[in-house]
C-alpha cells in the first residue's frame, strides 16, 4: 500500500513536467553527444561526426580561385589544411572547405550551444565562418563571422550572435542549422590555413 502510494505520487508529480522532461532530456543527449563537430579522429576527409569535408571553390561559378585541401602534421598537430590562391578575376574571390552537419544534408537543432570554437594556425590572414540553415535557398547565402589565424595554435570562439547575415533577411535559426564552411574569401590574397578542431561550446 506504502509502495503504491510512493509511485501512484511520483506519476502525479510528474505528469506536469512530461513534455518538458523529455525536451531536456533530448537536448542534454544532444550536448552530450554533439559538441564535437571535428576532432579528427575519423580517416581524412572523413569527420568524426560521420559527413565528409568538401572543398569548394568560385570555379563553380567562373571563377579562377584554386585551393587544396589535404589532412596533415602542422607544427606538431594533426590538422585539414586549406591552401590556395584566392582571385577576384571573373566576380570569382573564395576557397572554402565547408561539411555538412547531419548526414544527407539534414538539420542539427543547435539552441544547446552559444557557439562555435576552432582550432586555427595560419598565415595571418583573416578567414571566415560561414553558417547555413534551412533558410538558405541561394549560394551566396550565409551567416559570418570572421577570425584571423596567427602562425601558431589558437582557439577561436565565434558566439552565434555574433554572426552576421549576408544577403538573406531571415535571422539566423539554430534550430535548422546544416553546413558550415571554413572560408577564405573577398580578397586577392593567399590562403594557408590548418585547422586542428572544430566543436560547438555553451
Amino acid at each position: 500500500m506504502f509502495m503504491m502510494l510512493m509511485l501512484t505520487r511520483r506519476d502525479i508529480l510528474a505528469l506536469p513536467l512530461v513534455g518538458g522532461v523529455l525536451s531536456l532530456s533530448r537536448r542534454s543527449a544532444m550536448a552530450n553527444a554533439g559538441d564535437i563537430i571535428d576532432d579528427l579522429s575519423a580517416a581524412h576527409p572523413q569527420a568524426s561526426h560521420a559527413t565528409r569535408w568538401e572543398l569548394v571553390s568560385d570555379r563553380v561559378m567562373g571563377g579562377v580561385s584554386q585551393g587544396t585541401m589535404r589532412r596533415e602534421l602542422v607544427q606538431g598537430r594533426q590538422a585539414i589544411r586549406m591552401q590556395g590562391r584566392v582571385s577576384l578575376e571573373n566576380n570569382g574571390g573564395f576557397i572554402q572547405i565547408a561539411l555538412d552537419l547531419a548526414p544527407g544534408g539534414g538539420e542539427i537543432d543547435a539552441r544547446a550551444w552559444r557557439g562555435i570554437e576552432i582550432d586555427a594556425c595560419g598565415n595571418g590572414e583573416t578567414y571566415n565562418l560561414h553558417l547555413r540553415t534551412a533558410d538558405i535557398v541561394r549560394p551566396w547565402q550565409s551567416y559570418r563571422s570572421s577570425f584571423r589565424a596567427g602562425d601558431q595554435w589558437q582557439t577561436h570562439r565565434l558566439p552565434f550572435a555574433g554572426f552576421d547575415a549576408h544577403r538573406i533577411d531571415a535571422p539566423l535559426d539554430l534550430r535548422r542549422l546544416r553546413r558550415i564552411g571554413i572560408v577564405a574569401i573577398g580578397r586577392n590574397f593567399d590562403a594557408d590555413l590548418a585547422i586542428g578542431g572544430i566543436r560547438f561550446f555553451a
